[in-house]
């Protein structure tokens, strides 16, 4: 009776241990997880399904459901194939940024329709892959354009925006790159030598007769003073005086020859004005006539004589053209001049420069062929709207050094006397005007 008794106490603390297993069954078994089946990249992973209960182990994790890979199952076939790893960034939200500013850019798979994750973009299509790229940092910026699977730069921000490749059929993206125009500062237009000159002359027909007279009296003095200096002769005040008109008779009589050469200068200066007024046509005989000018002794335009020989004592230091060429030379400076190509490709400060550098280069009359070659020139200035080009005398060491050297050194003298004449008649008519406007207030 008492071991009876000890059978069943022990047989009833056995079914309290154990109070699921049943007289004659046996205990069951924990239920090992299946492995999910990997699916082809085109169909979607059906859900995972929800593990029965007491199947899986206290504290056992059920694997998640793998993404669609082109390569399908693991090639060892131990065990089902690895899902990859979340960005270490953190989750994705709504907008596309995330919290982390340290990630890379990932090329994601094409979105299941049942799957969880980041949303397709408005406009996208299936099967179209979706690049992140870095957010633009303002508003109006948009987003660095870069190769698929490189780094994105690194910002403030550190988010990721949305942006759909660009293919055969574009659609909409998400950020769009905004034009700005850019701002172009309007250039003031400077008026042309022409144009100048041309308000000049309008400027002085508007004075006085007696103001006009009195400068050009002034400036055709200047100019005989600085073009004889220029070839040795520095004629006093009293000399112009006597030779300009300023005089009425010369009482002294060794001013008479100075006189004389300072009104045959004159005469030449008004000759070259009338013939660029006229628009005379540049030939031979014009050079000619300016030197029977300043030496009517030598005869007429028939029987002038240019140099029969190279002058031992040169005022000009550079090689002179030898005499039997000397007519061909200035047969090729005039043909040069009328050719029309000439002034097609050259501007007229450019053309009388060189006209005056060859003819003084090639040196055709016995005396004052510096002279003539630069009244030649400033007939071709005065012919094409310009004013003429005075050479100060304090330029003659440059000006004898740039007959030796390259015909672009003439040409700069030659601006820059230009430039000077407009500003001194410039500034002379201001000063004018400001003080006839202060007497009149």
């Amino acid at each position: 009776m008492a071991k009876t008794t000890a059978k069943g106490a022990r047989g009833a603390a056995s079914k309290k241990a154990n109070p699921v297993k049943k007289a004659g069954a046996k205990p069951a078994k924990k239920a090992a997880p299946k492995p999910a089946k990997a699916v082809a990249p085109k169909k979607a992973a059906p859900a995972p399904k929800a593990p029965a209960k007491g199947s899986p182990a206290k504290g056992a994790r059920t694997p998640a459901a793998p993404a669609p890979s082109a390569k399908g199952p693991s090639s060892q076939g131990k065990g089902p194939a690895k899902a990859p790893a979340p960005p270490a960034s953190g989750k994705v939200a709504a907008n596309g940024s995330r919290s982390s500013t340290h990630h890379q850019a990932a090329v994601a798979p094409p979105p299941a329709p049942s799957a969880k994750g980041v949303p397709a973009p408005k406009g996208s299509r299936k099967g179209e892959p979706i690049i992140l790229a870095p957010r633009a940092s303002s508003p109006g910026q948009a987003a660095p354009a870069r190769k698929p699977g490189s780094a994105p730069p690194r910002g403030r921000e550190g988010g990721v925006t949305l942006v759909r490749r660009q293919t055969e059929r574009p659609g909409p993206s998400v950020t769009q790159a905004v034009s700005l125009p850019i701002p172009v500062r309007k250039l003031e237009t400077q008026p042309s030598i022409e144009d100048r000159y041309a308000g000049i002359e309008k400027r002085l027909e508007a004075q006085p007769t007696e103001f006009q007279a009195d400068y050009w009296a002034r400036f055709d003095k200047s100019w005989i003073y600085h073009d004889s200096a220029l070839e040795g002769s520095v004629y006093t005040l009293e000399e112009l005086g006597a030779g300009l008109g300023d005089q009425p008779v010369v009482t002294d009589s060794t001013l008479q020859p100075a006189a004389d050469e300072i009104r045959r200068h004159k005469e030449a200066i008004e000759f070259v004005r009338d013939a660029a007024k006229k628009k005379v046509p540049i030939t031979i005989d014009v050079i000619k006539k300016i030197y029977l000018i300043l030496h009517p002794a030598e005869g007429d335009i028939k029987t002038v004589k240019y140099r029969r020989d190279i002058p031992q004592h040169r005022l000009y230091f550079h090689e002179y053209a030898q005499p039997d060429k000397i007519g061909y030379k200035v047969r090729q400076v005039v043909d040069w001049l009328n050719d029309p190509e000439t002034r097609k490709t050259r501007n007229a400060i450019r053309i009388a420069a060189r006209a005056h550098y060859d003819l003084l280069r090639v040196f055709p009359f016995p005396s004052d062929s510096g002279k003539v070659a630069r009244l030649f020139m400033n007939l071709l200035l005065m012919r094409s709207g310009h004013p003429p080009a005075i050479i100060h005398a304090t330029e003659r060491q440059r000006y004898y050094d740039a007959l030796k050297g390259e015909p672009n050194i003439i040409l700069k003298i030659v601006q820059e006397s230009v430039d000077n004449s407009l500003a001194s008649v410039e500034k002379i008519l201001d000063e004018r005007e400001s003080r006839a406007r202060t007497i009149v207030s």
